[in-house]
């Protein structure tokens, strides 16, 4: 399992605690409504900074892959494109 979905599993799961635990508070309603909101708002901006270095990692991982990738694919293009012109110029 990748450990972005472990990542994301826990904070899911964190935040499923944090919500069912206030639900169960013994508080006023609007009380409970407050404290949800305010911890939800809270929760979104872990998770999109969590998600932000999770983009960035994956980025940094592969951005050197890709970059081979395509000297590799340009090298072969090259050489496939010196092979045409050399089997045109022998005919």
């Amino acid at each position: 399992m990748s450990s972005g979905k472990v990542l994301l599993g826990v904070l899911a799961g964190v935040a499923v605690g944090a919500l069912v635990g206030t639900l169960l508070a013994p508080d006023k309603g609007s009380e409970t409504r407050k404290k949800i909101l305010d911890k939800g708002e809270g929760y979104v901006d872990d998770l999109k900074d969590q998600f932000d270095e999770l983009l960035a990692a994956l980025k940094d991982k592969y951005a050197d892959k890709a970059e081979d990738l395509l000297a590799k694919g340009k090298s072969k293009y090259n050489e496939a494109k010196n092979e045409f012109k050399s089997s045109v110029a022998e005919v």
